[in-house]
């Protein structure tokens, strides 16, 4: 019984060391992640309204490190919207004599 209870206290330390770090990373995490997002939308709907490519197509021009980012075509609309699940969201709609614009923040 006494193992149990040292697990516990162990499994406890673990659980609030990793919820500090995540804490102190905060901010950085969801800058990027906004910034990823961002950069998807953009590069995505222009792939898919300026080039006029699949979306399937367009998944391939991710860079290295963006695989949080998820992309959804909204082709009534002609924008695409790019997501990091519970930490940021950006739309890039295309324009006319523009190209793709984001939407502002907020």
């Amino acid at each position: 019984m006494a193992v149990r209870g040292k697990w516990w206290i162990v499994a406890a330390v673990i659980v609030v060391v990793l919820l500090v770090a995540l804490a102190w990373n905060w901010s950085t995490l969801r800058a990027r992640a906004q910034l990823g997002s961002a950069y998807g939308a953009r590069l995505t709907c222009s792939c898919r309204y300026v080039e006029g490519r699949a979306m399937g197509s367009c998944q391939g021009d991710k860079e290295p490190g963006m695989a949080m980012v998820r992309l959804t075509d909204k082709p009534e609309e002609r924008a695409v919207e790019a997501h990091v699940p519970l930490l940021a969201s950006r739309t890039a709609r295309f324009k006319p004599g523009w190209g793709c614009l984001l939407d502002p923040v907020g």
